[in-house]
């Protein structure tokens, strides 16, 4: 089941998505749909709504106002190597924060040039939580997952930088895309063998598998249960694989008039144009 959340009539809606159109359903949060013990299931058969066209359709954040968005970094081996890193023992976390958040088509409004000039792509596989979940063996870990998105972690890198510590780079707002729906778990697995890659201007820029994860979905998961409580609707990014544009000689960053593009296979695409 793919559900996403649309801008309708002045408000969010949650449709879910049958060939090329959306039906809408009555809920207006996929993050009240999950907590709801038997809500994915109600909305798998709630026809009670209009039905919309999927590619006119305005795309909102997926989740719009989670109560977590964390993040690891340096988690691809391929990443790693290409910023001269030592592969990590534990996961590498951040956070972001909900008006980071953008839907899968909205402008990324980059910040102006005398803030920055140094912005950079990241595609990544995203889980979204679908159960509380705390101190998770591996298989609870598995069972907590609703699915997955995509989501472009933009990163203002000379940001990132200033310090140690990398949430300043990371937490612009409107900066993130996230979307464009959530894939259920019965399709997607575990999360592993899945392609991603990114576009700039029509050009392949990232090109790799989740396979090349080091640390996967339910390990994260498992790591990160034991310092909180997972809640319905928190994403958790789960990295980066190498080709970003800090990484490139000479460095690449996006500009005023581009196009980027992120895909993850068996889920979707994450299309924006840069202003």
């Amino acid at each position: 089941m793919e559900l996403v959340t649309v801008r309708h009539e002045g408000g969010p809606r949650v449709g879910r998505v049958e060939g090329d159109r959306i039906v809408l359903v009555e809920a207006v949060s996929l993050k009240e749909v999950l907590g709801d013990p038997g809500g994915l299931q109600r909305v798998a058969v709630d026809d009670s709504g209009p039905d919309i066209d999927l590619v006119s359709a305005d795309l909102a954040p997926l989740i719009p106002k989670p109560d977590k968005v964390l993040c690891v970094g340096v988690n691809y081996a391929d990443h790693i190597a290409e910023m001269g890193r030592t592969r990590p023992n534990y996961p590498t976390y951040f956070s972001k924060f909900a008006r980071a958040l953008v839907g899968a088509n909205d402008d990324l409004v980059l910040p102006p040039p005398d803030v920055s000039t140094k912005i950079d792509w990241e595609c990544e596989l995203a889980i979204v939580i679908g159960s509380p979940v705390r101190n998770a063996s591996p298989e609870e870990a598995l069972e907590s997952i609703a699915g997955f998105c995509a989501l472009n972690d933009v990163s203002v890198r000379d940001w990132q930088t200033r310090t140690s510590q990398f949430v300043a780079g990371k937490s612009f707002e409107g900066l993130t895309p996230v979307g464009p729906a959530l894939v259920t778990r019965d399709v997607v697995g575990d999360g592993m063998g899945v392609r991603l890659s990114t576009k700039v201007n029509g050009e392949v820029k990232q090109d790799s598998s989740t396979d090349n994860l080091v640390f996967g979905p339910v390990d994260i998961i498992v790591d990160l249960s034991r310092i909180m409580t997972l809640d319905p609707g928190d994403i958790i990014a789960t990295g980066t694989p190498g080709g970003v544009g800090v990484a490139r000689d000479p460095q690449e960053f996006l500009k005023p008039g581009d196009h980027v593009e992120v895909e993850v296979e068996g889920i979707g695409k994450l299309s924006n144009h840069c202003r």
